[in-house]
């Protein structure tokens, strides 16, 4: 049984600059505050922070729509890859993020408050 959950945020931000943001290496890190590496083509791969985290971009519309492959170090190797979707969608003067992450392992519920807490907490202060 896998597990999904969305969740959203809005950001006094262009969705271009959140975009870019999410697919650039310093800017992730810097958004986050956790050390990332990042990847702009389909196919590239990526980590944040500081490599619990790992997967690749397999989807990318130009601020609009980043699909990633997605799993923790916490993911046993018999489970597979998670899908992470994040929707970049006006909201009046700002971006609303909306994160789709599915295909979570039975336990995945855990990761909704750490999405808050170590991403769309942490980009409120960034994209001010």
């Amino acid at each position: 049984m896998s597990v999904s959950f969305d969740i959203s945020e809005s950001y006094p931000s262009d969705a271009d600059t959140i975009y870019r943001a999410w697919l650039d290496s310093e800017a992730h890190t810097a958004m986050t505050g956790g050390g990332a590496t990042a990847s702009s083509d389909i196919g590239g791969t990526f980590t944040a922070w500081d490599g619990y985290i790992s997967g690749s971009n397999l989807e990318l519309q130009p601020a609009t729509r980043i699909v990633q492959t997605w799993r923790t170090t916490e993911f046993d190797e018999s489970e597979p890859d998670s899908r992470l979707e994040i929707l970049l969608e006006p909201d009046g003067d700002a971006t609303r993020v909306t994160l789709r992450h599915s295909n979570l392992p039975a336990n995945g519920m855990k990761y909704k408050q750490g999405w808050i807490d170590h991403y769309l907490d942490p980009m409120k202060a960034y994209f001010l």
